[in-house]
């Protein structure tokens, strides 16, 4: 039977804990650890699962983060390096990124850099559908712009391995949405860049394949995105 960690076990396994959010399935802290400036997911157990069954899930999500931080690193996409994995508790421990996020960020650039910022997280986008990788989340606020001008992906806790075509859909679907929803007046040419982006990796043929399955998406209703 595994150990959950009350707040008391974690104030003593770190130094400076701040929690940060909580979101559906996880806490979501940064504090200091052996020195280094670290986000502490835990992902916290649900009542309403049967607990073997609960522990179960908890335990194949936290590998799968873990898995999926690697790979798409592997892939040339910036993203969080995973540190430890803490399994007895369903933790990982990765780099902290100080920046602003995207969303705040994107308002504040002249034209030019705000289209380059877009194609390039296109690129990112494109590397990760080309390792078979969804991000699941991939709004502006999951992008992080550092002081020295790179751009990290983060929170892949939604992400999953698959080629699935419709999954692919998905992610370009949330960036668009992201931008529409809160960066209107400029939302279609950064879309346009970041599908430039996008094509320079995937290559045309599969960017329309790709594009096809977003308009038949949208006309399903299934998300409802102005265009």
């Amino acid at each position: 039977m595994s150990h959950q960690l009350n707040q008391a076990d974690l104030t003593s396994r770190f130094e400076n804990l701040i929690l940060l959010y909580v979101g559906a399935e996880a806490e979501v802290y940064r504090a200091r650890w052996y020195g280094i400036d670290v986000v502490v997911k835990r992902r916290t157990s649900k009542p309403y699962r049967i607990r073997g069954l609960d522990e179960e899930i908890r335990f194949r999500r936290t590998i799968g983060e873990a898995k999926i931080l690697h790979y798409a690193k592997k892939s040339e996409v910036p993203t969080p390096t995973v540190y430890f994995l803490d399994l007895t508790n369903y933790m990982i421990i990765m780099s902290f990124i100080e920046g602003e996020r995207i969303r705040e960020a994107l308002s504040k650039f002249n034209g030019e850099e705000r289209i380059r910022k877009t194609e390039l997280i296109g690129v990112y986008t494109g590397r990760l559908h080309q390792a078979g990788i969804q991000h699941g989340d991939l709004t502006t606020s999951n992008m992080i712009l550092t002081e020295d001008g790179r751009i990290f992906l983060i929170d892949f806790g939604l992400s999953t391995f698959t080629n699935d075509i419709e999954d692919i859909a998905v992610d370009l679907i949330l960036f668009k949405r992201a931008l529409m929803s809160t960066h209107y007046v400029f939302a279609e040419e950064c879309f346009k860049a970041f599908i430039k982006g996008y094509a320079s990796v995937r290559g045309r043929n599969v960017v329309e394949k790709v594009l096809d399955r977003v308009r038949e998406v949208e006309k399903r209703g299934r998300y409802v995105i102005r265009s």
